[in-house]
């Protein structure tokens, strides 16, 4: 009798069609400001997971809600620990950023 792993979308109660597409701002005001600040989500609709651990094909299983968009927070390392650089090594490969830096005002 081997453990079932339980299925993290049933697990939330969401009715029936529900989406979750939000905007870069409201990714950025109303949930990573909010985790930075310390703040708990009554759902918990963006997992907590360490993506520099994982190949890219690997994250959709990690995934708690989705299905061609996945939402993860994530730790951020350093390649060097006096330096400002993120170290993107991960799994068989590394992360490359593709895209400049986004500032909300």
């Amino acid at each position: 009798m081997g453990v079932q792993e339980m299925d993290p979308l049933s697990q939330l109660s969401l009715p029936p069609g529900f989406r979750f597409y939000p905007t870069d701002e409201e990714l950025m005001v109303q949930y990573l400001c909010r985790k930075i600040a310390g703040h708990h989500f009554s759902l918990q609709i963006i997992g907590d997971i360490d993506l520099y651990k994982f190949d890219p094909w690997d994250l959709p299983s990690k995934a708690i809600f989705g299905e061609k968009e996945w939402y993860f927070f994530s730790p951020r390392d350093r390649k060097y620990p006096n330096g400002s650089r993120p170290n993107r090594v991960a799994g068989s490969g590394y992360w490359k950023s593709n895209r400049f830096r986004v500032h909300f005002v």
